[in-house]
């Protein structure tokens, strides 16, 4: 089971929805992720404009937990206030707090982050921060009162994977809330890599929306999560230089 705060969920695959070609295809990979949170940014969707599209309607809602985020803000003030519309639209309590401070990188600015956690946790929002993969921001944000940690595996949107699990490693190893690994997974194989480093869950969206075939692929990183976690719990053997029979050598005739 995976606990953020105040709820629990049973998938651990956290799938983001935008980028699909249509909402056609983004229903149905959906469904195929197993999924029960659904990620979106706040700036983008008319949710004062009942007569817009909206992906939302496309779905049952008693089956998923929305997590607005705030995509597109600069500073904490900005975030602040995109999680403050959310919540007055009445979607959900839950917020990821994302604040980029680089526009070539779309790494997140740290200072602004903390100070958008900080002001979030005092008005009662279940606050998941977006961060890179720095040990001690992490840290400092779970002090800070952070429901969940969600460092990225490599740059938003670029497919790249995991590039530094020595630093993911030390983040999931410290923390005492869950730690979701969000942006930069490319393929299932990323995926099943950062539930065996010990990860809580994964957030994807540009691996699933932009692949050839969205819904396998929604399906095909479902598997990959639990197939990563369900290692993970059963605790990989070590690795060794040199071979070691598999067979016992006891016993044996010569």
């Amino acid at each position: 089971m995976l606990k953020i705060g105040k709820y629990t969920f049973h998938s651990r695959l956290l799938l983001g929805t935008g980028k699909y070609p249509d909402f056609d295809i983004q229903k149905k990979a959906v469904e195929a992720s197993g999924a029960e949170i659904l990620t979106f940014t706040v700036r983008r969707m008319n949710i004062f404009e009942p007569g817009q599209p909206n992906f939302l309607e496309k779905l049952n809602l008693e089956n998923y937990s929305l997590l607005p985020n705030t995509a597109g803000a600069k500073t904490a003030q900005e975030a602040v206030r995109h999680a403050q519309l959310a919540r007055a639209s009445g979607l959900c309590d839950m917020i990821k707090v994302e604040v980029i401070g680089c526009n070539k990188t779309l790494l997140p600015d740290p200072v602004e982050t903390l100070k958008a956690t900080e002001e979030l946790i005092k008005e009662g929002f279940t606050v998941l921060p977006y961060t890179s993969d720095d040990v001690v921001l992490a840290k400092r944000l779970e002090e800070l009162g952070a429901h969940a940690i969600m460092p990225g595996a490599s740059p938003i949107g670029s497919g790249q994977g995991i590039i530094n699990p020595v630093n993911l490693s030390f983040i999931i190893e410290q923390a005492k809330v869950p730690v979701i690994i969000d942006a930069g997974i490319g393929s299932p194989a990323d995926a099943a890599l950062a539930m065996e480093l010990g990860a809580d869950a994964v957030l994807l969206n540009t691996a699933v929306s932009s692949a050839v075939d969205p819904v396998k692929m929604a399906h095909a990183m479902r598997l990959a999560i639990e197939a990563g976690r369900f290692g993970f719990e059963a605790g990989r053997i070590p690795k060794k230089r040199y071979a070691t029979g598999s067979s016992p050598s006891e016993g044996m005739s010569v």
